[in-house]
């Protein structure tokens, strides 16, 4: 990998007839809902705990893509969106406030209707917490604000049919009416539009309803592996909401040397063809995106090529639209934070600044924690495959004693670049980290640390040279030389010369029982003993090796 090409990333330029290799987004982008308004498609993921949420990106040719906005900056129901926390780690055990890590904001459905953008979610919660939200906005970039707090709905599309009635369909196989207002649920119309078979005893969820020639179309992941089924996407379709649906299998492909693949929607463009956007599993990665074409066969909106399978390579809807990416670089050189970014967990907004030292991120302690999981202002970006490579430069010089700052591949699972101030002594450790959380509230019981290697800094890092530069690379390619899931770290102490340290090839996980996402660059700045110090970031330089 040639760290030269990574001052280079992000900058726009011409592209004509390069194909779309799949995964399309190769990156951690679940649960996906995908609409078009006039020559624009939209997209929004789920990204749980990470703020803001609910990430609107665009497209003009379904390969290169951006993030527009969020629907929200914050959720506030709870301080567990705060990673606030009531009882020291030891004794937590569930009682304590707890964090939101895997539960948050989960799968927005993005509608455009009578002039307006409209998203529905809810989170992963019990209780008031779980209660949806609708929100609204002139246009996809916002402002987003909240039109009407609803009961809970799992997985669920909000529709409006022709004449403007707005259903939801969610769960498996259920819908109700609201009201015109979309600020109620009409009396009495909660039912079920399709039965599971006996045969289908996996999960039906993540439900995306389309209209298309007079049928109302709504597709579902199926998660039966019994009698030979894989995961896939099965479609309902009837031309009268109250009548019988029928059924059909419209996807059950796997891809890339990973498993079956399901769960997204379809869309079209101005010239009225069909292109259908669905989720994969990837390990480390996480949950990233494939695009098919869509074939109308007897009325049944079949995804994949003439053998029903994703392709390896499509042609861009469009030629010659400038490379963009949802992943980029930042020279820290504006005063808003670029919208590439997310904070694990509400931020705290005094303790960050773009302006205080122009051209750089000044990250500033703001509570005392244990450890990283509970550190406020982590500032992540999404790891992309088949391999890409992030570093950050960072001036050391106003740490506190017990600070910890450095660079991580962030997960439940996360292996550490961490800088630590103890008295008078600087030193770099590599670490592999594994936060344990209680099932229901997620509260923090047990962070395993296993350090594998440690420089001192002392004498290298000092007043006429504070700074320091942390490098992390991953690797997602599945069978070729490097292995799958391999996250490899590099410090510097002048930018240009590398030297590696800790495990080699650490091995990225993706757990759906903890945080439920692909693995993340993660900045970091936290204090063990007292707040008052603080880091600054030059920069983060970031290259991603093309599929």
């Amino acid at each position: 990998m040639l760290l030269s090409m990574l001052c280079t990333m992000g900058v726009a330029q011409p592209e004509r007839e390069k194909p779309i290799k799949n995964p399309m987004l190769w990156a951690d982008v679940p649960d996906p809902d995908v609409i078009r308004v006039g020559d624009t498609f939209y997209l929004v993921s789920t990204t749980m705990h990470l703020m803001p949420g609910a990430p609107v990106m665009a497209s003009k040719d379904l390969k290169n893509w951006e993030t527009v906005g969020y629907i929200f900056d914050k959720l506030t129901d709870s301080p567990k969106y705060d990673l606030s926390f009531s009882l020291p780690l030891d004794q937590q055990k569930g009682e304590g406030v707890g964090t939101v890590y895997g539960r948050g904001q989960w799968a927005t459905s993005l509608k455009y209707h009578d002039g307006k953008f409209w998203a529905l979610l809810a989170p992963n919660e019990q209780g008031a917490m779980g209660d949806t939200y609708i929100f609204t906005a002139p246009k996809a970039e916002g402002p987003w604000t909240i039109h009407s707090r609803l009961r809970h709905f799992h997985d669920a599309t909000l529709f409006f049919d022709d004449d403007g009635t707005p259903y939801v369909f969610f769960g498996t196989g259920e819908v109700c009416q609201l009201t015109r207002d979309l600020k109620g649920v009409v009396e009495g119309s909660l039912r079920h539009y399709f039965q599971r078979e006996e045969d289908e005893n996996g999960l039906l969820e993540g439900t995306r309803v389309i209209k298309h020639n007079g049928t109302y179309y709504a597709m579902l992941i199926s998660q039966s592996y019994g009698g030979g089924r894989h995961r896939r996407e099965v479609c309902y379709r009837t031309k009268d909401l109250n009548a019988k649906w029928e059924k059909n299998v419209i996807l059950e492909s796997d891809f890339g040397g990973f498993y079956y693949l399901a769960q997204g929607t379809i869309v079209d463009t101005e010239e009225g063809d069909w292109y259908g956007i669905m989720f994969q599993d990837r390990g480390g990665v996480g949950r990233v995106l494939t695009l098919s074409p869509v074939r109308w066969i007897d009325g049944w909106p079949m995804l994949g090529d003439e053998n029903y399978k994703v392709p390896e390579v499509m042609r861009p809807y469009k030629s010659g639209q400038p490379v963009k990416g949802i992943v980029l670089p930042d020279e820290f050189d504006g005063t808003k934070l670029g919208l590439h970014w997310q904070w694990n967990h509400n931020p705290v907004d005094k303790a960050w600044s773009l302006t205080e030292r122009p051209g750089f991120l000044r990250l500033k302690t703001s509570r005392v924690v244990p450890n990283l999981y509970l550190a406020p202002n982590t500032l992540t970006q999404r790891m992309e495959g088949p391999t890409c490579s992030g570093y950050i430069c960072m001036d050391l010089s106003k740490m506190a004693d017990g600070d910890c700052a450095g660079l991580s591949d962030f997960n439940g699972d996360s292996g550490v670049l961490t800088v630590k101030k103890n008295g008078k002594t600087l030193t770099l450790e590599m670490s592999e980290q594994k936060v344990s959380l209680t099932e229901r509230e997620k509260a923090v019981t047990n962070v395993e640390e296993k350090v594998v290697e440690t420089v001192d800094l002392t004498k290298l890092v000092n007043a006429k040279q504070p700074k320091i530069w942390l490098r992390v690379d991953g690797d997602f390619r599945a069978g070729e030389r490097g292995g799958r899931d391999a996250a490899n770290f590099f410090y510097s102490l002048d930018g240009e010369q590398w030297t590696q340290i800790g495990t080699k090839n650490y091995r990225m996980v993706f757990d759906y029982r903890r945080f439920f996402m692909g693995s993340k660059f993660g900045i970091f700045n936290y204090a063990t003993k007292k707040v008052g110090g603080y880091v600054d970031v030059d920069y983060f330089k970031y290259h991603c090796d093309e599929k």
